[in-house]
């Protein structure tokens, strides 16, 4: 059997830190019915990142339909700050109070993959980035880890069902394991290039006997004009200087009249060591990186009780929003009460990040394809970004 939860499990209450299942349980014992208004926020980002993507949003219309609460949220795929409410839900407290566990791990989890994967994105600029990190992380979550990863930014995904869930063909190249039973990479390629459909490009893999270099040269020899790109994994020889290493494969297959071969690159990439490669590289495997991002620190805080602003020492009570201007970023956090002025001061009409996602227990937002979200993500972050240099500090 598998270790792990389903959406009737979560639905149920059943996946909650038991405090909640006791607060609900005292609640109804002494017949105390409040009206609330709870807020999950960014409380704080990993590291040195400066903004997120945020991920889950389906997952959690999905634990949430049928109750009875009203639920205002960011849209899947946008871009937000610390500090910032991701999502607000109002209605009786104890008809929500044991989702709280489930809730903050749809999102966490999600968007700090999504979040790494935007990083990587704006890192690797149009080279392709495909998702190989999946067997890093408990099998029956690799199809939110590449959803999030597409979310994000990522162009593949190497798992099949994964892939499939996203409406994408997967990607990748061949394992060691194929020219070790083949016995020499020349044999490995021409049975991978006989048997593999025309429409998957011709990768080689080209460190399993000997120098990158000779294997590189054998390669396209072999296949000539068929071989599309060679990948190079984490050199463990060479004193790890990988930049060398592609500076001299590039050299010599271009010296040969096989300037065609591109170079894609996998083995412990992140965003901080993908720039330093992106002058030979024209595309990345990315894993662990990905499928081990740190989690987005949301918290989940009660701002409001009976209409009335009231919270814990250490956050801001009262219900919020953030008014946006899609032109230049401008962003501010400010009281859902004040009257803010539709129109931003460079001429472009705001926008609140909040919008309704259920009305008691209805789904009334359009929840995009994966597809839209991917291409909401890319265009905020590229906005964010381009407006603030500062923000790409990797």
């Amino acid at each position: 059997m598998l270790h792990c939860a389903s959406l009737d499990d979560i639905r149920e209450r059943r996946v909650t830190d038991v405090y909640f299942a006791r607060t609900r349980e005292i609640l109804e014992r002494k017949g105390t019915s409040k009206h609330v208004v709870a807020e999950i926020h960014c409380s704080s980002l990993p590291g040195d990142w400066t903004w997120g993507v945020l991920c889950g949003v389906e997952e959690v219309a999905a634990a949430l339909e049928g109750m009875p609460v009203d639920v205002h949220c960011a849209r899947e795929g946008s871009l937000f700050l610390g500090g910032e409410p991701v999502l607000r839900i109002s209605g009786d407290y104890v008809t929500f109070a044991e989702m709280e566990t489930a809730l903050l791990g749809l999102l966490c989890q999600s968007s700090g993959i999504a979040s790494r994967a935007s990083r990587v994105r704006v890192a690797a600029g149009d080279r392709s980035v495909i998702s190989f990190g999946a067997r890093r992380a408990h099998p029956a979550i690799a199809p939110m880890i590449g959803r999030a990863c597409y979310v994000g930014g990522c162009d593949g995904e190497s798992v099949i069902l994964s892939a499939e869930a996203i409406g994408l063909e997967p990607s990748g190249t061949m394992p060691h394991a194929l020219i070790l039973i083949a016995g020499d990479l020349a044999t490995a390629l021409r049975w991978y290039d006989e048997v593999i459909d025309e429409s998957v490009p011709r990768v080689a893999l080209v460190d399993t006997f000997c120098d990158e270099k000779f294997e590189a040269l054998e390669a396209a020899e072999t296949l000539g004009r068929r071989l599309d790109a060679l990948r190079l994994d984490t050199p463990a020889s060479r004193r790890g200087d990988w930049l060398a290493l592609m500076r001299e494969v590039r050299w010599e297959l271009d010296l040969r009249g096989h300037e065609h071969v591109k170079l894609f690159l996998s083995g412990g990439l992140d965003e901080h060591s993908i720039r330093r490669y992106n002058e030979f590289a024209s595309g990345y495997g990315v894993g662990t990186s990905l499928s081990g991002a740190p989690p987005i620190n949301f918290g989940m805080d009660i701002v409001e009780i009976e209409g009335k602003p009231f919270t814990k020492r250490g956050k801001l009570s009262g219900v919020k929003n953030v008014a946006i201007c899609p032109a230049c970023g401008t962003r501010s956090l400010m009281p859902q009460s004040q009257q803010v002025s539709d129109t931003c001061g460079c001429g472009e009409r705001t926008q609140m990040l909040l919008q309704p996602l259920l009305e008691q227990g209805e789904i009334v937002a359009d929840l995009s394809s994966v597809d839209a979200v991917r291409k909401r993500s890319l265009q905020q972050v590229r906005a964010w970004t381009g407006a603030h240099p500062e923000a790409v500090n990797f």
